[in-house]
């Protein structure tokens, strides 16, 4: 017997968190009757059917893409824009592991692990995920200090982040750096330089935890090995706080 929110996010349809606030919306039926309490106990013999759909378990897979620009990270959208989904060619339902804005690129997971996706993007277990920013404007010493120390904003506070600068072109006002955070907040780089005056120009993951995407031209992906499954999980594990 497992927590029903846990069968949920395990059948690969949604994160865990998803599954909480699709129990307590009613939109969850276990044997046909309504179920609104978080933590109800069932199992794998039991009909679940969650927004009118009947749970299948799928076999768990986890793949990483190179992400292009000009896409977003949703399974669909309003405004008819290309989804990260369209680039795959795979038998199994995923969704993305966090996301990554329209006009960045770079590292993105994708899995129908609702226990793995919230092992990855969850800010307590601490999985450092780098970003090559192209930025319009200098990025001073006092910038650096502040990203390292923890930068506070009227927009919200941001852990301590590690910075190296790459190129400085003064003539033109633009800085290259690595940015490595902690946290994966919503357009969280873009805020953090908008904090400090800056505007980004190009935004791509070059990691994620240890994981990078040098062999895959935009819109390639690969399915993960497993010890990289093992070691990414791991990682998590070991900066959970």
């Amino acid at each position: 017997m497992e927590r029903l929110q846990k069968v949920i996010a395990r059948s690969g349809i949604c994160s865990r968190r998803k599954a909480e606030e699709l129990i307590l919306e009613g939109k969850v039926y276990v044997n046909g009757e309504l179920c609104t309490t978080l933590g109800t106990k069932v199992s794998r013999n039991d009909e679940i059917e969650v927004d009118g759909k009947l749970l299948e378990f799928e076999d768990k897979v986890y793949y990483v893409i190179n992400k292009p620009k000009g896409c977003i990270c949703s399974s669909n959208d309003d405004r008819d824009r290309r989804t990260v989904l369209d680039y795959l060619d795979i038998p199994q339902r995923v969704y993305t592991v966090g996301r990554l804005d329209y006009d960045t690129s770079g590292v993105l997971l994708l899995t129908n692990d609702g226990d793995f996706c919230n092992q990855m993007i969850h800010p307590r277990y601490h999985l450092p995920k780098t970003y090559l920013v192209n930025l319009q404007g200098t990025l001073t010493q006092d910038d650096i200090r502040l990203l390292r120390k923890g930068l506070k904003t009227n927009i919200g506070d941001f852990q301590p982040a590690k910075v190296k600068v790459i190129s400085n072109d003064v003539t033109r006002d633009r800085t290259i750096f690595e940015l490595t955070i902690m946290e994966g907040k919503n357009h969280q780089v873009k805020n953090m330089m908008e904090a400090l005056g800056h505007q980004v120009r190009k935004l791509h993951r070059v990691r994620f935890g240890f994981i990078e995407v040098n062999d895959l031209k935009p819109g390639e992906y690969r399915r993960l090995k497993p010890y990289e499954v093992k070691q990414l999980k791991l990682a998590a594990q070991e900066g959970k706080q």
